[in-house]
């Protein structure tokens, strides 16, 4: 019999994951033949957790309480690396909180995995709930993201990972900043399924816009060494243009020279010796069964 895990991350949030867990409970009914358990990692958070009842399709609920507070990315990363340490399983989903990753998508999810069950499948954006603004920042990034790495990520953290692209994952320094970009990066072929992000079960996002930028690039900066690159040609192609383009070349070359030193400044938050020792972050752990 087959067993998935349900990564969670959590900061305060907990009317929210006690509507998704009941969301998820609904949605994995099907799947008469496959044990679910969900791994809940609470980011040291300041409000008092709740009880929290274990609905009739999961058979496992663990908690795993941190002493600091780390961000979102970083208690993926520590939860990967949980799960290949303690816990056998053969498949992992990683997902959002606060409702914005629909439960109801996870039967996509199983299913297509359970086609091609060596394949690892991430939640494809084809439609967002955000407002005009964030979206054509979303947009802008992807652009961006496009053209300094070649890469095309669409996806964020919704995804079903198996066993073994979590242990070829969980190590990588990348991890501690970033999820989708170090997913990108190190996993082919992939499946994705069609996604659309909803809605928020209570309150307003908690990202900000310092904090989407941080985002942003830390998904670029796991491809520095192709955005240095890349980089180099524009400058090279923009020197030669000098004597057409003016000043306006030359105020490009600056931007490319800012835009790398961002990156490579963002570039430092992964960092292989935290990830490794991400385990003395826990504080203590809940565990809850029938």
């Amino acid at each position: 019999m087959k067993k998935i895990i349900i990564l969670i991350p959590v900061f305060n949030d907990w009317e929210s994951l006690k509507k998704l867990i009941l969301e998820i409970n609904e949605n994995i009914e099907i799947f008469k033949n496959i044990i679910f358990e969900c791994l809940i990692i609470n980011d040291s958070s300041t409000i008092k957790q709740p009880k929290l009842i274990i609905p009739s399709n999961l058979k496992f609920l663990e908690i795993l309480n941190m002493n600091e507070n780390r961000g979102h990315a970083r208690c993926n990363a520590f939860g990967m690396r949980y799960v290949i340490q303690n816990k056998k399983f053969d498949y992992l989903i990683v997902m959002d909180g606060d409702g914005e990753d629909r439960p109801s998508e996870i039967k996509d999810l199983v299913n297509t995995i359970l086609e091609k069950p060596l394949v690892s499948v991430v939640a494809k954006r084809i439609k967002r709930s955000e407002g005009f603004f964030f979206q054509f920042l979303y947009q802008a990034h992807k652009l961006i993201t496009i053209i300094f790495t070649g890469k095309n990520i669409n996806f964020g953290n919704y995804s079903i990972l198996t066993n073994e692209d979590v242990n070829k994952l969980h190590s990588k320094a990348s991890l501690w900043s970033s999820f989708s970009g170090t997913v990108k990066n190190n996993l082919y072929p992939l499946n994705e399924i069609n996604s659309t992000r909803g809605l928020r079960y209570f309150g307003p996002s908690q990202m900000s816009l310092f904090n989407l930028l941080i985002h942003s690039f830390s998904i670029i900066a796991v491809f520095k060494y192709q955005v240095f690159l890349r980089s180099t040609i524009f400058i090279i192609i923009l020197a030669y243009l000098n004597s057409s383009l003016g000043n306006f070349s030359i105020f490009l070359q600056t931007l490319l020279v800012a835009f790398n030193f961002l990156i490579f400044l963002v570039s430092q938050r992964e960092k292989e010796t935290d990830l490794i020792n991400s385990y003395k972050n826990l504080k203590n752990k809940t565990i809850i069964t029938h």
